[in-house]
């Protein structure tokens, strides 16, 4: 280009003169900005609103730039930055605050806790998510809620916790504690899935609760199909406690409390006794017993024993814990040391007692972050001891009789005992019997963790996984020889020791790829996995009989041993892939898939497809709604998936037999084989699919949330023993195969507010859940199950209480000739209705009287705070469904075991104003078959938790920063009409006779102090 005007050089660049100008001014433009925006070092500290203490690790940032840095130790933190720019800080848990710089260096800036729920990120399988983006039904248990409940076993601490979860516990220190989410879904296993930081387990008490960090419950396929086939019957996942940024932080937790039973069983006394038991004889056409006629020599009139206040005594209940936690971004930690002990109530040794140790290690060096777990439990349960099977030790405390004595030194061992000859009467001394037998039972669990996680490319991560879970066990119970009556003597020959020790041993790998983009409005959280898992189990065991009173209890000392061992491993495999989209904040998708295979079921069926479909609509977000201010969320959403359950043993695809069995072949005995048990080549999963749709409302910014849910599960395929003729040969004489239905609805709501505005600060939240069990298929010809009694038929709920229904007692002859044939009635006994009017009292007349699956149940938590003191309460309680009193039934026989002091009401020719029977020794009429005398309602309210804190002022003391004392009282009211001690007691499962209370061991109340130190 060829031009007339002067040129200037300027940075060896050649300029027209008009735009030398130009880019003069714009140099000196630009040097006055960067002199207007110099940048500065603004240095603060950030702390907690709610008590005042230094925050570490919260995101300091220059809004719109990327100068971002973290407060560390103490709460403080550096930045450069000019007096326009603007500092945003945010906090998990806490709500985002911008401070405009201007003209200061040094900034104190305090965060208030964002109250609104839905902003929390929630664990999910296999990674974690915005409340508000789920569209699976995930309920986030409130964990400063959860462990007001003191208690060794994490499912008790969700008890009313989390609509459509129930939980049924005992008193019993270290004993079992049911959970079902969403209702029964198979014949054979209903307990959920455990995830604890990742890592599957059976079972989760071998865990200390205080050191649980979150818990989430994933009811519905949508969120639980990642699990596959151990997802039918929901799962609960649980993160423990992590290092956080900061200088050494060590907390000190200590509780103790005192526990007794709240309400006791009104029973005879020795005149009462005597005067039932003697009427029994009479009316049997017996003579009396020596031991309870007044005019004989040997009556009994010295010993008049309360067994209910012989046995039941104080326990103790006692943890301590201790928590160290700190690091940097290099690697932070959390180490926690816990002891929990529960010295029973009742007055013999079975006691409880744990040791666990966790250490937590995290960190991040530039894209590639890492971690590990190492947990080890120790416990001793002592157990409690049963002489008959489906006698429990509360059974046989109730039924003792008061002229037996709890100690006699005249008898071997030194405890009480009855006397055939002078009181007839069967009865456990169960204070003896439980302190003379030594039942133990120790667990050592092991339990180890490796990951890292690096980011390939952003947004791109891959993360492996490798853990193992290692649980030893071992059992060991000595019966010596003793003398606890005539019925209950153990011989030198009969005393026995049996020992028996097993490991069980769970590694898991996994791999993992994880990939998160944000593009304009579209959202995407892509993961594909492949996970390996190989389960080994060894069992051996050793018995010893015989055995001298005083002879060390060693197998080496019996006068004879025998032994054995069972040893099985058993391997999966899956491959899983989740998919969750969102565009534009208002629409959500969620896809998961899963494929398991293992090694439980033969090769042609040992592979499964489990998926799940989810979406959400975020209404409140749409543009053309002109919702009011006080409107802040509605949201849709719903979901549809298939879900496993393989709660089957090992080979049980493959037939069992004998090797040795010969058979006759032209008269002589010829070698050869045949089979033991018959079994289903074909067994495979059980599957459940479930349905659900919810909506979600959100007031007042969220401080007043409501939800409101609608489910239903249909599982198939269920595994049931099916009868099989005796010509078969097989033992037992049955087989297991896929032949059973069931399906569950129901309803579920939750709502909370939250009112942390003003000093006196509150939290109310309540959930109620609703259900309906219905039979679809039971085996292959629709026969029903029979329980205790109860009956599972196809069109009803699981374990229905089938039996008689009364209509009076028999006034005299007249009145038994005029009714239906009942065989050896006589006036006095109960009377039964002819239910399908054929003239005759049998079988066919038992009748369907009520549910035992409570149609409802529901919880309600308050708490509130002002300045140093706060104050808790939680409420729960069910109701709909009816429970079989047998305990009150064995009290209301009349035979030779104690009675219900209803029994001295009992029928005679001048006294027939009753409803209570003859007693008879026999019972000719079977008056105490199963019948609605028996049957009560099992509604009930109860105040499980309150709980009142002080906060110790700490001016002038700096080595600690909190201190915290307080009060919890547990079990501490119940209202309901229920005879027994709780209608909220633990059948052992029951599935099939899940409301029959033969004599549950009753939940104590507990009053407890403690101190939370922080320094």
């Amino acid at each position: 280009m060829i031009t007339n005007q002067r040129l200037f050089f300027f940075n060896n660049s050649l300029l027209l003169k008009k735009e030398w100008l130009v880019a003069l001014l714009i140099i000196l433009f630009s040097s006055y900005t960067v002199s207007a925006q110099q940048l500065n070092e603004i240095k603060g500290i950030v702390t907690s609103g709610t008590d005042n203490l230094p925050l570490v690790g919260v995101n300091v940032a220059l809004k719109g730039a990327k100068g971002v840095t973290s407060t560390g130790f103490d709460g403080e933190f550096t930045i450069k930055a000019s007096s326009n720019d603007v500092l945003v800080f945010s906090f998990v848990g806490f709500k985002n605050q911008e401070v405009q710089v201007g003209s200061n260096t040094y900034l104190k800036v305090t965060l208030r806790e964002d109250v609104n729920s839905l902003n929390e990120v929630v664990v999910v399988g296999y990674g974690t998510q915005k409340k508000s983006d789920l569209t699976g039904a995930v309920s986030v248990v409130k964990m400063e809620d959860a462990k007001k409940t003191v208690t060794y076993d994490v499912a008790k601490m969700m008890q009313g916790q989390v609509a459509g979860v129930t939980v049924q516990s005992s008193g019993e220190p270290g004993g079992f504690v049911n959970i079902k989410i969403r209702g029964i879904n198979s014949f054979s296993n209903n307990n959920p899935l455990f995830v604890i930081d990742g890592m599957i387990v059976d079972s989760p008490y071998d865990f200390a609760t205080g050191e649980i960090e979150s818990m989430q419950v994933l009811k519905d396929a949508s969120s639980a199909a990642i699990y596959g086939v151990r997802g039918a019957n929901g799962v609960v996942i649980i993160t423990t406690k992590k290092g956080k940024l900061g200088k050494l932080d060590i907390k000190y937790k200590s509780l103790i409390g005192f526990q007794n039973v709240a309400k006791k069983w009104s029973l005879t006394d020795r005149l009462g006794y005597q005067k039932v038991t003697s009427a029994a004889e009479v009316n049997a056409g017996l003579t009396i017993a020596p031991g309870n006629d007044p005019n004989s020599a040997s009556y009994i009139n010295n010993v008049n024993t309360n067994w209910q206040d012989a046995a039941f005594g104080t326990g103790i209940i006692e943890n301590h814990s201790l928590t160290f936690n700190g690091g940097a971004e290099s690697l932070g930690y959390n180490l926690n040391v816990d002891y929990f002990k529960n010295k029973g109530y009742v007055n013999t040794p079975q006691d409880y007692t744990r040791y666990s140790t966790t250490l937590n290690l995290h960190g991040k060096k530039g894209n590639f972050k890492y971690g590990s777990k190492i947990a080890f439990t120790q416990s001793d349960k002592e157990n409690f001891n049963e002489y008959n099977g489906g006698q429990t030790p509360i059974s046989d405390l109730l039924g003792a009789v008061p002229t037996m004595p709890v100690r006699d030194p005249n008898r071997l061992g030194g405890y009480g005992g009855t006397d055939n000859l002078t009181q007839r009467a069967i009865s456990m001394n169960v204070i003896g019997y439980n302190s003379l037998i030594t039942n133990n039972s120790k667990r050592n669990r092991f339990v180890g963790d490796i990951w890292g996680e690096y980011e390939i490319i952003k947004g791109l991560k891959y993360k492996i996984d490798a853990s193992f879970d290692i649980l030893n066990w071992q059992n060991r119970k000595f019966v010596p020889p003793s003398d606890l009556g005539w019925y209950y003597i153990t011989t030198n020959d009969e005393a026995s020791l049996d020992v028996s020790t097993g490991s069980q041993t769970r590694t898991f790998l996994n791999n993992l790829l994880t990939y998160n983009v944000d593009i304009n409005k579209h959202k995407i959280d892509a993961l594909a996995g492949w996970v390996q898992e190989r389960n080994d189990n060894y069992n051996h065991w050793s018995r010893g009989v015989g055995y001298l009173p005083g002879e060390i209890s060693h197998l080496e000392y019996a006068d004879a041993t025998s032994a054995g061992e069972y040893e099985n491993t058993v391997t999966n495999i899956s491959y899983l892939s989740r998919l969750n989209y969102a565009y534009d904040d208002r629409y959500l998708l969620t896809v998961n898939f899963r494929q398991d295979k293992t090694s439980l079921f033969s090769e042609e069926n040992n592979t499964g497809n489990f998926y799940s479909f989810s979406a959400g609509w975020k209404i409140s977000n749409e543009k053309f709604l002109k919702l009011p201010e006080w409107v802040s969320n509605i949201k849709l959403r719903g979901g549809y998936g298939i879900l496993g359950n393989n709660t089957i043993g090992p080979y049980a695809y493959s037939p069992t037999i004998n090797a040795f069995a010969g058979y006759n072949f032209n008269n002589e005995l010829a070698p050869g084989t045949t089979v033991v048990s018959a079994i289903d080549p074909n067994v495979h999963w059980e599957e459940t699919k479930t349905t659900n749709v919810a909506l979600e409302l959100g007031f007042l910014d969220n401080a007043l949330q409501f939800t409101a849910e609608y489910y239903e599960k249909k599982s198939t395929d269920l595994l049931i023993g099916v009868p099989l003729p005796f010509s078969t040969g097989a033992f037992p004489a049955s087989v297991v195969t896929n032949a059973g239905a069931v399906k569950n609805n129901g309803l579920e709501f939750t709502a909370s507010y939250n009112n942390n505005k003003n000093e006196f600060k509150y939290t109310i939240s309540a959930n109620l859940g609703t259900m309906k069990n219905k039979v679809l298929q039971i085996g292959l010809d629709g026969n029903p199950i029979y329980g205790a009694a109860s009956k599972t038929e196809v069109g009803r709920s699981i374990g229905e209480i089938y039996a008689y229904q009364t209509v009076g007692i028999f006034k005299d002859a007249a009145d038994i000739a005029a009714s239906p044939t009942q065989v050896n009635a006589a006036p006095g006994d109960v009377k039964f209705k002819d239910v399908n009017g054929d003239g005759m009292i049998s079988d066919l007349d038992r009748t369907y009287q009520g549910v035992t699956i409570p149609k409802y149940s529901y919880g309600l938590n308050f708490s509130a705070s002002y300045k140093n003191w706060d104050l808790s309460m939680f409420w729960q309680g069910a109701g709909g469904h009816k429970v079989f009193n047998a305990m009150y039934r064995n009290l209301m026989v009349g035979q030779y075991g104690n009675h219900h002091t209803d029994m001295l009401n009992y029928w005679t020719p001048t006294n027939t104003n009753t409803n209570v029977p003859r007693p008879v020794i026999g019972d000719p009429n079977a008056n105490s078959r199963d019948s609605n005398r028996f049957i009560e309602k099992g509604d009930y309210i109860k105040l499980q938790t309150m709980q009142i804190g002080y906060q110790i002022p700490l001016e002038g003391i700096k080595f600690i920063q909190k201190a915290k004392i307080f009060a919890n009282g547990q079990n501490l009211l119940i209202l309901s009409k229920y005879k027994g001690y709780d209608p909220d007691f633990n059948s052992n499962d029951g599935l099939f006779s899940r409301g029959y209370d033969a004599g549950s061991f009753p939940n104590p109340r507990t009053v407890s102090l403690g101190i939370e130190v922080e320094f």
